[in-house]
């Protein structure tokens, strides 16, 4: 049953909103205007399906009754089904669209990708995954700009951290936070054989600075000379930064800019983002372990998928979904996971919420 009182409630809202933004303090109002308006968004596919629902009901109210009329009843009788079809995958679509909305879907997205168990092979596996996701982000329309990455020997990544902008980017890549395994022959392997390695992904909503705000008596900068491969003047240059957040600890490197300003602008954008998700796991931890732990430890064990090229096939263990389209996958088409997480993710939401509305 559709919880009716509470749609009828957010239609009232949503007609108070238009008033509201036609309202000339409003509209001389920046912040409030914004503040309205995406309250206004949020609310807008609700009530448009809750409309139809309604209009839908009425529609199957009248061919009901017209079924005793010898004129109007074989219409009628033709029309119901597919009016009430019609209706349940409105009830449906609205039940989607009133379970709780994460605030951080709408977030640009920080995306840092190591390798973990595995050395040089774990590297390289790292390496193609961020190339995975960069051409998933390219089919987007999304923006990808590196903030910080360490390169390992034969084109590997030790690590890297990437902020990725555009539409809805964090709701898109939030479940891809884990270990990834991957089972392939490297190429330095001489007998053939299938050597194991992991990668991990965490992914975490950029902070504005509003969402967290960083005290300076918190935290200690130290310049050094940049390091890394090659290139004239990278080590003569005092301008990587290295930040330390004394109450956690946490420490924050950036040295790929020429310039201290921008090494230390990333590096604060990085500490930030990371910091919010550590306040986030303290928050959800009494209701939710998806954001605890993200990465684990990187161990074999911990994996949330698995890359098997040989017989060019990946498996999400969270959901149990294997596909034989590997190839395709690590060119950026993983559309087919992002959506199959996305939908049992939205099962488990609204299983808990139909179990917390369920009479006692």
């Amino acid at each position: 049953m559709l919880p009716r009182q509470k749609l009828e409630g957010l239609a009232r809202r949503h007609a108070e909103l238009e008033q509201l933004l036609c309202d000339p303090a409003v509209l001389s109002d920046i912040k409030r205007m914004n503040t309205f308006n995406r309250e206004r968004g949020q609310l807008a596919p609700i009530v448009e399906s809750f409309d139809r629902y309604r209009a839908i009901e009425r529609s199957i109210a009248e061919d009901r009754e017209a079924l005793s009329d010898p004129e109007l009843g074989p219409l009628a009788r033709e029309e119901l089904p597919g009016l009430e079809a019609n209706l349940s995958a409105l009830e449906d679509r609205l039940k989607l669209l009133l379970l709780p909305q994460d605030p951080h879907d709408e977030k640009n997205t920080l995306l840092e990708i190591r390798g973990g168990t595995g050395g040089e092979e774990a590297a390289l596996f790292a390496a193609d995954l961020f190339r995975m996701y960069a051409k998933y982000a390219e089919r987007r329309g999304w923006r990808v700009e590196i903030l910080s990455q360490s390169e390992a020997a034969a084109g590997g990544l030790k690590e890297v951290i990437a902020l990725v902008s555009g539409q809805r980017v964090y709701s898109s890549l939030k479940h891809e936070g884990g270990v990834h395994r991957v089972q392939r022959v490297p190429a330095t392997e001489a007998q053939g054989r299938i050597h194991t390695s992991t990668a991990t992904v965490a992914v975490l909503p950029e902070a504005d600075e509003v969402d967290f705000e960083l005290d300076d008596k918190d935290l200690r900068f130290d310049i050094a000379a940049s390091g890394g491969p090659g290139g004239q003047g990278v080590n003569t240059t005092n301008s990587a930064v290295q930040i330390t957040h004394l109450p956690t600890g946490m420490i924050v490197k950036c040295q790929d800019e020429r310039s201290q300003l921008k090494n230390r602008a990333k590096a604060l954008k990085i500490l930030r983002s990371r910091l919010l998700e550590l306040e986030r796991e303290k928050q959800d931890l009494a209701i939710r372990d998806e954001r605890r732990g993200m990465v684990k430890s990187g161990d074999r064990s911990d994996k949330i998928r698995t890359y098997n090229f040989p017989q060019n096939r990946i498996t999400d263990h969270r959901i149990g979904l294997t596909l034989h389209e590997l190839d395709r996958v690590m060119e950026g088409n993983i559309e087919p996971l992002v959506d199959a997480l996305t939908a049992h993710h939205q099962a488990e939401l609204l299983e808990q919420s139909q179990k917390e509305d369920a009479p006692s």
